[in-house]
Protein backbone atom coordinates (compact mmCIF):
# COMPACT_ATOMS: atom_id res chain seq x y z
CA UNK A 1 0.00 0.00 0.00
CA UNK A 2 1.05 3.47 -0.71
CA UNK A 3 1.74 5.99 1.45
CA UNK A 4 -0.65 8.04 -0.31
CA UNK A 5 -3.29 5.49 -0.13
CA UNK A 6 -6.31 6.01 2.03
CA UNK A 7 -6.54 4.42 5.20
CA UNK A 8 -9.71 2.36 5.60
CA UNK A 9 -11.99 1.23 7.97
CA UNK A 10 -14.85 -0.85 8.59
CA UNK A 11 -18.11 0.98 10.15
CA UNK A 12 -21.10 -1.81 10.86
CA UNK A 13 -23.66 0.74 11.63
CA UNK A 14 -27.47 -0.69 10.70
CA UNK A 15 -30.13 1.31 8.82
CA UNK A 16 -32.62 -1.64 9.00
CA UNK A 17 -33.33 -3.42 11.91
CA UNK A 18 -34.52 -3.32 15.45
CA UNK A 19 -31.82 -1.02 16.14
CA UNK A 20 -31.04 1.20 13.21
CA UNK A 21 -32.40 4.29 15.13
CA UNK A 22 -29.71 4.32 17.24
CA UNK A 23 -26.90 2.69 14.94
CA UNK A 24 -27.58 5.43 12.94
CA UNK A 25 -26.45 7.97 15.74
CA UNK A 26 -23.00 5.97 15.96
CA UNK A 27 -22.99 6.12 12.18
CA UNK A 28 -23.53 9.94 12.42
CA UNK A 29 -20.48 10.30 15.09
CA UNK A 30 -18.22 8.13 12.81
CA UNK A 31 -18.92 10.20 10.18
CA UNK A 32 -18.27 13.58 11.52
CA UNK A 33 -15.34 12.86 12.77
CA UNK A 34 -14.30 11.31 9.88
CA UNK A 35 -14.92 15.21 8.00
CA UNK A 36 -13.23 16.73 10.91
CA UNK A 37 -9.93 14.47 10.45
CA UNK A 38 -9.61 14.49 6.97
CA UNK A 39 -10.24 18.40 6.83
CA UNK A 40 -7.15 19.35 8.62
CA UNK A 41 -5.40 16.99 6.01
CA UNK A 42 -6.36 13.12 6.76
CA UNK A 43 -3.79 10.77 9.10
CA UNK A 44 -0.30 12.32 7.63
CA UNK A 45 -1.67 13.14 4.45
CA UNK A 46 -3.99 10.31 4.06
CA UNK A 47 -7.73 10.00 4.01
CA UNK A 48 -9.46 8.51 6.21
CA UNK A 49 -12.70 6.52 4.65
CA UNK A 50 -15.29 4.01 5.59
CA UNK A 51 -16.58 0.52 3.79
CA UNK A 52 -19.73 0.91 5.41
CA UNK A 53 -22.46 -2.56 5.02
CA UNK A 54 -25.83 -2.37 6.94
CA UNK A 55 -25.95 -6.00 9.18
CA UNK A 56 -29.66 -5.23 9.86
CA UNK A 57 -29.23 -5.30 13.69
CA UNK A 58 -28.81 -9.44 12.80
CA UNK A 59 -26.18 -10.54 15.11
CA UNK A 60 -25.23 -12.93 12.40
CA UNK A 61 -25.24 -10.61 9.73
CA UNK A 62 -22.35 -8.72 12.28
CA UNK A 63 -20.41 -11.58 11.72
CA UNK A 64 -20.57 -12.72 8.13
CA UNK A 65 -19.56 -8.81 7.61
CA UNK A 66 -16.98 -8.36 9.77
CA UNK A 67 -15.28 -10.89 8.01
CA UNK A 68 -16.13 -9.69 4.84
CA UNK A 69 -14.43 -6.59 5.73
CA UNK A 70 -10.86 -8.69 7.14
CA UNK A 71 -10.46 -10.91 4.66
CA UNK A 72 -11.74 -9.72 1.10
CA UNK A 73 -11.58 -5.42 1.95
CA UNK A 74 -8.47 -6.01 4.02
CA UNK A 75 -9.61 -3.58 7.01
CA UNK A 76 -7.97 -3.91 9.98
CA UNK A 77 -10.01 -1.85 12.47
CA UNK A 78 -13.84 -2.04 12.62
CA UNK A 79 -16.28 0.81 14.65
CA UNK A 80 -19.76 -1.16 14.74
CA UNK A 81 -22.49 -2.72 17.04
CA UNK A 82 -25.04 -1.74 19.19
CA UNK A 83 -26.47 -5.10 21.14
CA UNK A 84 -24.12 -7.67 23.45
CA UNK A 85 -25.37 -9.98 20.91
CA UNK A 86 -23.61 -8.16 17.89
CA UNK A 87 -20.36 -7.95 19.65
CA UNK A 88 -19.90 -11.04 21.01
CA UNK A 89 -20.85 -12.52 17.59
CA UNK A 90 -18.11 -10.33 16.20
CA UNK A 91 -15.68 -11.04 18.67
CA UNK A 92 -14.49 -14.68 17.52
CA UNK A 93 -13.65 -13.28 14.44
CA UNK A 94 -11.16 -10.17 15.44
CA UNK A 95 -9.48 -12.70 17.37
CA UNK A 96 -9.44 -15.01 14.81
CA UNK A 97 -7.99 -12.67 12.60
CA UNK A 98 -6.16 -10.47 15.44
CA UNK A 99 -8.03 -7.31 13.85
CA UNK A 100 -9.59 -4.94 16.56
CA UNK A 101 -12.88 -4.05 17.19
CA UNK A 102 -14.41 -0.40 18.66
CA UNK A 103 -17.45 -1.10 20.29
CA UNK A 104 -18.94 2.44 20.71
CA UNK A 105 -21.53 1.76 23.17
CA UNK A 106 -22.04 1.32 27.33
CA UNK A 107 -23.10 -2.11 28.08
CA UNK A 108 -23.45 -4.78 30.67
CA UNK A 109 -19.57 -5.34 31.63
CA UNK A 110 -17.86 -8.62 32.34
CA UNK A 111 -15.58 -8.97 28.99
CA UNK A 112 -12.60 -8.25 28.01
CA UNK A 113 -10.68 -9.33 24.92
CA UNK A 114 -7.43 -8.15 23.44
CA UNK A 115 -8.71 -7.58 20.07
CA UNK A 116 -12.01 -4.69 21.51
CA UNK A 117 -12.06 -1.19 22.93
CA UNK A 118 -14.91 -0.87 24.97
CA UNK A 119 -15.79 2.70 24.26
CA UNK A 120 -19.49 3.29 26.62
CA UNK A 121 -19.56 3.08 29.56
CA UNK A 122 -19.05 -0.07 32.60
CA UNK A 123 -21.42 -0.45 34.89
CA UNK A 124 -19.42 1.27 37.74
CA UNK A 125 -19.59 3.98 35.58
CA UNK A 126 -23.99 4.26 34.65
CA UNK A 127 -25.62 1.53 36.87
CA UNK A 128 -23.77 2.06 40.13
CA UNK A 129 -25.11 6.13 40.39
CA UNK A 130 -28.48 5.33 38.83
CA UNK A 131 -29.16 2.76 41.97
CA UNK A 132 -27.56 5.64 44.22
CA UNK A 133 -29.62 8.20 42.76
CA UNK A 134 -32.84 6.50 42.77
CA UNK A 135 -32.83 4.68 46.11
CA UNK A 136 -31.88 7.94 47.72
CA UNK A 137 -34.80 10.14 45.98
CA UNK A 138 -37.54 7.52 45.27
CA UNK A 139 -36.90 4.21 47.44
CA UNK A 140 -35.67 0.67 46.62
CA UNK A 141 -38.93 -1.50 45.29
CA UNK A 142 -38.31 -1.84 42.03
CA UNK A 143 -39.84 -3.54 39.10
CA UNK A 144 -37.80 -4.61 36.08
CA UNK A 145 -38.53 -4.18 32.20
CA UNK A 146 -36.09 -4.76 29.62
CA UNK A 147 -35.60 -6.67 26.07
CA UNK A 148 -34.96 -10.41 25.68
CA UNK A 149 -31.01 -10.57 25.36
CA UNK A 150 -27.87 -10.21 27.26
CA UNK A 151 -27.41 -7.33 27.88
CA UNK A 152 -30.89 -6.24 30.22
CA UNK A 153 -30.26 -10.30 31.67
CA UNK A 154 -27.14 -8.81 32.77
CA UNK A 155 -27.70 -5.48 33.79
CA UNK A 156 -30.74 -6.61 35.98
CA UNK A 157 -28.70 -9.38 37.83
CA UNK A 158 -26.01 -6.13 38.91
CA UNK A 159 -28.85 -3.51 39.63
CA UNK A 160 -30.51 -6.58 41.34
CA UNK A 161 -27.31 -6.79 43.37
CA UNK A 162 -26.67 -3.04 44.11
CA UNK A 163 -30.64 -2.64 45.16
CA UNK A 164 -30.24 -5.83 47.53
CA UNK A 165 -27.74 -4.15 49.55
CA UNK A 166 -30.43 -1.48 50.21
CA UNK A 167 -32.43 -2.07 53.86
CA UNK A 168 -35.55 -1.78 51.82
CA UNK A 169 -34.55 -3.28 48.90
CA UNK A 170 -37.19 -5.28 46.24
CA UNK A 171 -37.63 -6.69 43.31
CA UNK A 172 -41.59 -6.50 42.33
CA UNK A 173 -41.12 -7.55 38.99
CA UNK A 174 -38.99 -8.78 36.16
CA UNK A 175 -40.12 -8.67 32.63
CA UNK A 176 -38.63 -9.21 29.36
CA UNK A 177 -40.00 -8.40 26.09
CA UNK A 178 -39.10 -9.34 22.01
CA UNK A 179 -37.14 -6.81 20.49
CA UNK A 180 -39.82 -6.82 17.76
CA UNK A 181 -42.59 -6.60 20.60
CA UNK A 182 -45.66 -4.76 19.80
CA UNK A 183 -47.18 -1.68 22.16
CA UNK A 184 -49.86 -3.87 23.46
CA UNK A 185 -46.83 -6.73 25.16
CA UNK A 186 -46.26 -3.11 26.78
CA UNK A 187 -49.49 -2.08 27.87
CA UNK A 188 -49.96 -5.79 29.99
CA UNK A 189 -46.64 -5.33 31.27
CA UNK A 190 -47.55 -1.46 32.87
CA UNK A 191 -50.87 -2.75 33.92
CA UNK A 192 -48.63 -5.00 36.10
CA UNK A 193 -47.17 -2.78 37.38
CA UNK A 194 -50.13 -0.50 38.42
CA UNK A 195 -50.87 -3.79 40.52
CA UNK A 196 -47.38 -3.95 42.06
CA UNK A 197 -46.85 -0.42 42.54
CA UNK A 198 -42.80 -0.04 42.48
CA UNK A 199 -41.27 3.05 44.24
CA UNK A 200 -39.71 3.05 40.44
CA UNK A 201 -39.66 1.09 37.13
CA UNK A 202 -35.98 -0.10 36.04
CA UNK A 203 -35.77 0.25 31.93
CA UNK A 204 -33.08 -2.12 29.59
CA UNK A 205 -35.63 -2.28 27.14
CA UNK A 206 -33.77 -1.15 23.70
CA UNK A 207 -34.44 -0.43 20.03
CA UNK A 208 -37.26 0.50 18.65
CA UNK A 209 -39.36 -0.71 21.48
CA UNK A 210 -38.17 2.12 23.95
CA UNK A 211 -41.19 4.26 22.71
CA UNK A 212 -43.50 1.95 23.46
CA UNK A 213 -42.55 1.70 27.25
CA UNK A 214 -42.59 5.22 27.79
CA UNK A 215 -46.13 5.26 25.78
CA UNK A 216 -47.69 2.63 27.43
CA UNK A 217 -46.49 4.80 30.82
CA UNK A 218 -47.94 7.60 29.81
CA UNK A 219 -51.34 6.74 28.67
CA UNK A 220 -51.65 4.32 31.81
CA UNK A 221 -52.00 8.06 33.97
CA UNK A 222 -48.75 7.47 35.85
CA UNK A 223 -47.00 10.27 37.12
CA UNK A 224 -43.16 10.46 37.00
CA UNK A 225 -42.95 12.59 40.26
CA UNK A 226 -44.21 9.58 42.07
CA UNK A 227 -42.86 6.29 39.94
CA UNK A 228 -40.80 7.63 37.20
CA UNK A 229 -38.65 5.01 34.98
CA UNK A 230 -34.95 5.36 35.42
CA UNK A 231 -32.46 3.99 32.31
CA UNK A 232 -28.99 3.56 30.96
CA UNK A 233 -29.53 3.44 27.19
CA UNK A 234 -32.94 5.65 26.91
CA UNK A 235 -31.40 8.41 24.97
CA UNK A 236 -31.93 11.78 22.81
CA UNK A 237 -32.81 9.57 20.20
CA UNK A 238 -35.25 7.37 21.33
CA UNK A 239 -37.38 10.12 23.13
CA UNK A 240 -37.32 12.00 19.75
CA UNK A 241 -38.73 9.05 18.28
CA UNK A 242 -41.99 9.21 21.11
CA UNK A 243 -44.66 11.62 21.83
CA UNK A 244 -43.33 15.06 22.37
CA UNK A 245 -43.33 14.97 26.62
CA UNK A 246 -43.87 11.62 26.63
CA UNK A 247 -40.43 11.17 28.78
CA UNK A 248 -40.21 14.23 30.54
CA UNK A 249 -39.62 13.43 34.13
CA UNK A 250 -37.85 10.36 33.65
CA UNK A 251 -34.05 9.73 34.16
CA UNK A 252 -31.01 7.75 32.54
CA UNK A 253 -27.34 7.60 34.16
CA UNK A 254 -24.76 8.30 31.14
CA UNK A 255 -21.38 10.24 30.82
CA UNK A 256 -22.95 12.16 27.49
CA UNK A 257 -25.86 14.10 26.67
CA UNK A 258 -26.10 16.62 24.69
CA UNK A 259 -26.78 18.89 27.33
CA UNK A 260 -23.47 18.89 28.76
CA UNK A 261 -21.68 22.09 28.76
CA UNK A 262 -18.29 21.80 27.69
CA UNK A 263 -16.38 23.82 24.90
CA UNK A 264 -15.79 20.48 23.17
CA UNK A 265 -19.51 19.58 23.25
CA UNK A 266 -20.71 22.67 21.84
CA UNK A 267 -18.69 22.70 19.08
CA UNK A 268 -19.52 19.12 17.76
CA UNK A 269 -23.35 19.68 18.52
CA UNK A 270 -22.99 23.00 15.75
CA UNK A 271 -20.83 20.57 13.62
CA UNK A 272 -23.42 17.92 13.75
CA UNK A 273 -26.31 20.18 13.73
CA UNK A 274 -24.81 21.92 10.37
CA UNK A 275 -24.44 18.49 8.64
CA UNK A 276 -27.66 16.34 10.06
CA UNK A 277 -29.88 19.11 10.81
CA UNK A 278 -30.91 21.18 14.51
CA UNK A 279 -33.61 18.32 14.80
CA UNK A 280 -31.08 15.12 14.84
CA UNK A 281 -30.12 15.12 18.45
CA UNK A 282 -26.89 13.86 19.41
CA UNK A 283 -26.80 11.08 21.90
CA UNK A 284 -23.94 9.02 23.66
CA UNK A 285 -23.72 6.31 21.10
CA UNK A 286 -23.18 9.55 18.44
CA UNK A 287 -20.41 10.44 21.09
CA UNK A 288 -18.60 7.21 21.64
CA UNK A 289 -18.68 6.85 17.72
CA UNK A 290 -17.01 10.20 17.45
CA UNK A 291 -14.08 10.48 20.13
CA UNK A 292 -13.16 6.95 19.34
CA UNK A 293 -12.39 7.54 15.83
CA UNK A 294 -10.43 10.71 16.88
CA UNK A 295 -8.69 8.53 19.22
CA UNK A 296 -8.02 6.30 16.45
CA UNK A 297 -6.67 8.65 13.97
CA UNK A 298 -4.60 10.15 16.49
CA UNK A 299 -2.91 6.86 17.37
CA UNK A 300 -2.83 5.37 14.10
CA UNK A 301 -0.75 8.84 12.85
CA UNK A 302 1.49 8.55 15.93
CA UNK A 303 2.04 4.30 14.92
CA UNK A 304 2.19 5.32 11.03
CA UNK A 305 -0.18 2.38 10.70
CA UNK A 306 -3.47 0.88 11.70
CA UNK A 307 -2.29 -3.29 11.98
CA UNK A 308 -3.39 -3.81 15.95
CA UNK A 309 0.31 -4.72 16.62
CA UNK A 310 1.81 -0.97 15.87
CA UNK A 311 -1.63 0.46 16.63
CA UNK A 312 -2.39 -0.42 20.15
CA UNK A 313 0.97 0.37 22.44
CA UNK A 314 -0.69 4.49 21.04
CA UNK A 315 -4.00 3.48 21.78
CA UNK A 316 -3.82 2.24 24.87
CA UNK A 317 -3.40 4.95 27.87
CA UNK A 318 -4.36 7.51 25.64
CA UNK A 319 -6.54 10.37 26.44
CA UNK A 320 -8.54 13.05 24.40
CA UNK A 321 -10.92 15.79 24.76
CA UNK A 322 -13.93 14.10 24.26
CA UNK A 323 -17.46 16.35 24.58
CA UNK A 324 -17.77 15.02 28.23
CA UNK A 325 -14.59 15.60 29.00
CA UNK A 326 -10.98 14.46 29.15
CA UNK A 327 -11.68 10.77 28.64
CA UNK A 328 -9.11 7.98 28.70
CA UNK A 329 -8.20 4.16 27.53
CA UNK A 330 -7.63 2.06 30.22
CA UNK A 331 -4.37 0.17 29.15
CA UNK A 332 -5.32 -3.26 30.95
CA UNK A 333 -8.76 -3.92 30.65
CA UNK A 334 -9.70 -1.76 27.30
CA UNK A 335 -12.50 0.34 28.78
CA UNK A 336 -12.59 4.01 28.95
CA UNK A 337 -12.28 6.64 31.99
CA UNK A 338 -15.44 8.40 31.53
CA UNK A 339 -17.99 11.03 33.37
CA UNK A 340 -21.11 9.65 34.97
CA UNK A 341 -24.02 11.93 35.00
CA UNK A 342 -27.83 11.45 35.78
CA UNK A 343 -29.80 13.50 33.16
CA UNK A 344 -33.67 14.45 33.87
CA UNK A 345 -35.95 14.10 30.77
CA UNK A 346 -37.61 17.48 29.82
CA UNK A 347 -40.20 18.87 27.62
CA UNK A 348 -37.69 19.40 24.70
CA UNK A 349 -36.61 16.38 24.72
CA UNK A 350 -33.76 16.97 25.91
CA UNK A 351 -31.91 16.22 29.48
CA UNK A 352 -31.15 18.24 32.39
CA UNK A 353 -28.26 17.61 34.24
CA UNK A 354 -29.08 16.87 37.74
CA UNK A 355 -25.85 15.40 38.90
CA UNK A 356 -22.63 14.81 37.03
CA UNK A 357 -18.59 13.71 38.25
CA UNK A 358 -16.08 16.12 38.27
CA UNK A 359 -13.42 13.42 37.45
CA UNK A 360 -13.28 11.13 35.05
CA UNK A 361 -14.14 7.59 36.73
CA UNK A 362 -11.60 4.63 35.98
CA UNK A 363 -13.83 1.44 34.52
CA UNK A 364 -14.61 -1.52 36.97
CA UNK A 365 -15.96 -3.85 34.53
CA UNK A 366 -15.77 -6.92 36.46
CA UNK A 367 -17.35 -4.71 39.36
CA UNK A 368 -14.81 -5.70 41.51
CA UNK A 369 -14.80 -2.31 43.65
CA UNK A 370 -18.51 -1.52 43.68
CA UNK A 371 -21.20 -1.10 46.37
CA UNK A 372 -24.11 1.05 46.59
CA UNK A 373 -23.28 4.41 48.43
CA UNK A 374 -19.34 4.30 48.17
CA UNK A 375 -17.66 6.96 46.95
CA UNK A 376 -17.38 6.36 43.01
CA UNK A 377 -21.44 7.41 43.45
CA UNK A 378 -21.19 10.59 44.56
CA UNK A 379 -21.57 12.79 42.11
CA UNK A 380 -21.61 16.54 42.83
CA UNK A 381 -25.23 18.05 42.34
CA UNK A 382 -26.26 20.91 40.26
CA UNK A 383 -28.67 23.55 40.60
CA UNK A 384 -31.73 23.10 38.76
Amino acid sequence: MALSDPIRVGLLCSTSGSTALLEQSQWRGACLAMDEINARGGIDGRELVAIHYDPGSDPAVFRELAERLIVQDGVNVIFGGYTSTSRKAMLPVVEKHNRLLIYSQQYEGFEYSDNIIYSGASPNQNGVQLADFMTQTYGARVYFVGSRYVYPYECNRTMQELLLQHPEGAILGERYLPLEADREQFAQVVADIARKSPDWIFCTVIGATVPYLYEAYAHAGFDPARMPIGSLNTSETEIHAMERGIAAGHFTAAPYFQSVDTVENQRAVRQHQARFGVDTPTDMNWEAAYYQMHMFAEACGRAGSDEIGKIMPHLLGSEFAAPQGRVRIDPVNHHMALYPRIGRANADGQFTVLRESKFAVGPDPYMTRQTLGDWVTKLSTRDY
